[in-house]
């Protein structure tokens, strides 16, 4: 199976809150859940507690316009509280290499960066997937994210 092009989303949102509390969100691996959307169907299958660390496998089932699927993911790049860098070892793609940033801005907020790197499989197939549906699904995944990443970080207004 040959692949096709190297395609790259990226995304930068700003939420009023410490680094270290947006950090700690990301590192708790069963968050991903909490901010996939529902009809996705996406679960953690990797049992207990998962200690991320360089090398630590993620398991999830998901289904993609209504597939099942198995994705695994592996840590490769672990440094609190600034970046981490997973990248699949088994899934959709020929592809997938997903980094998360973590700058201060200012005194009390946080840039949280998410650049992810991938190519289709199949070749001229997968140019073709991407061009019909992938690259307009992981827009609507990213902008679901974006929403309930701030709707479970952001701070409550003052005097509710």
């Amino acid at each position: 199976m040959s692949a096709g092009p190297v395609y790259v989303l990226e995304r930068r949102q700003r939420l009023e809150l410490p680094l270290q509390r947006a950090f700690e969100f990301y590192a708790e691996a069963r968050n991903l859940a909490v901010i996939t959307p529902p009809w996705m169907g996406f679960e953690v299958i990797t049992p207990g507690p998962i200690e991320m660390r360089p090398g630590a496998l993620i398991d999830y089932r998901m289904k993609l316009h209504g597939v099942p699927l198995r994705w695994r993911t592996r840590i490769d790049v672990w440094e609190p509280p600034v970046r981490f860098i997973d990248v699949q070892v088994r899934g959709p793609y020929a592809l997938w290499e997903h980094t998360h940033t973590f700058e201060p801005d200012g005194e009390h907020a946080v840039l949280i960066g998410d650049r992810v790197r991938y190519v289709m499989p199949l070749g001229p197939l997968g140019q073709i997937a991407h061009a019909a549906f992938v690259k307009r699904d992981l827009k609507r995944v990213f902008d679901y994210r974006e929403r309930a990443v701030a709707e479970r970080l952001q701070p409550e207004p003052a005097g509710t």
